[in-house]
């Protein structure tokens, strides 16, 4: 027979345990993979930012104009390289997706075969509810611009948040650490940072290499971002073959940026409910004042405006997008 003591620690060992493993393991919630995401998202249609020479499309317009389009395992979303605009024109054709349901903690993996390259682009993979701007936080993925390497993730928070420099547990490099925000991306506050230490996770590389995977989870405790490469050979075999649970704690690779919650970030109070977003934006806020030291060419309205042909690669190819609760 256990003594009273032996039984208490019994019990809180499989407390212990038990919590450890929810906040490990995650079911598959939503496949979306092809035809999918036509019905799990939005086409939003969202006015530019500052600077942004873009026009977000409706999904029957994106269709009919070959800027959406899905079939079988492939999901592409492209900007338009037909079209020479004028001034009067709102922008260059687009597309910004978003999903019909809000998440707290959860894990997402994104299988990406290729994502939007070109001076001028500004691809974008984050979660927020863009109803209320950064009200409710923000999480960027992967955004990076205008080929220019490397790619970044980053958290944007409504109240006061600092996170720490050191201890964090990752393998990118912390740009900024404070990631309060009082209105939107466009206010000019850089949150807290991450850059990729890998070049194979952004532009012209990332597609040469024919992509790869990136996976948040987001729980109440940190935000912890993922990235491998296609033909990575540490890749868990739950991300690359969309297995129907994953288990994170059993991942031995550090994330690329996480983001922990603490006295100094208090994720109660500055993270709420989030829609995931997909989008390509052109020039704006970052791509635009990142331009000319990127290397392009003219200025980036200009350049957008004149040179269709320069956009044949501005598209995203989604294998899938998996969601566990």
């Amino acid at each position: 027979m256990h003594s009273a003591s032996s039984l208490l620690l019994t019990t809180l060992a499989s407390l212990l345990s038990a919590t450890y493993v929810h906040a490990a393991t995650y079911s598959l919630h939503q496949n979306n993979v092809g035809t999918d995401f036509l019905s799990n998202f939005v086409w939003e249609t969202t006015a530019n930012p500052p600077g942004g020479r873009v026009e977000y499309t409706t999904q029957s317009d994106a269709l009919s104009a070959n800027l959406t389009y899905a079939h079988g395992d492939t999901f592409i979303m492209r900007v338009d390289d037909t079209a020479t605009l004028s001034a009067s024109d709102a922008g260059r054709k687009s597309v910004r997706i978003k999903s019909n349901e809000q998440y707290t903690t959860h894990v997402a993996v994104f299988d990406i075969r290729h994502m939007p390259q070109g001076c001028g682009t500004w691809p974008a993979i984050w979660e927020v509810d863009d109803t209320v701007g950064v009200a409710h936080g923000e999480v960027d993925i992967m955004e990076g611009v205008n080929n220019h390497s490397p790619g970044y993730s980053t958290l944007h928070t409504p109240n006061s948040c600092t996170m720490p420099t050191n201890g964090r547990n990752q393998k990118g490099t912390a740009v900024g650490n404070d990631c309060s925000s009082t209105t939107t991306e466009s206010d000019g506050n850089n949150g807290c940072s991450v850059s990729s230490p890998f070049s194979s996770s952004y532009g012209p590389t990332f597609n040469a290499n024919g992509g790869g995977w990136f996976v948040i989870e987001r729980t109440s405790s940190a935000v912890s971002i993922w990235f491998w490469a296609r033909g990575d050979d540490t890749v868990p075999a739950a991300v690359s073959g969309g297995a129907s649970t994953i288990d994170t704690g059993s991942w031995s690779t550090p994330p690329i940026a996480n983001f922990p919650s603490s006295s100094t970030c208090d994720f109660s109070t500055n993270l709420k409910s989030h829609n995931i977003i997909i989008n390509t934006m052109l020039c704006g806020p970052w791509a635009g004042e990142r331009y000319s030291a990127s290397g392009c060419p003219g200025t980036c309205i200009d350049y957008v405006n004149s040179n269709p042909s320069a956009f044949t690669d501005a598209y995203w190819d989604f294998a899938a997008l998996r969601v566990y609760l």
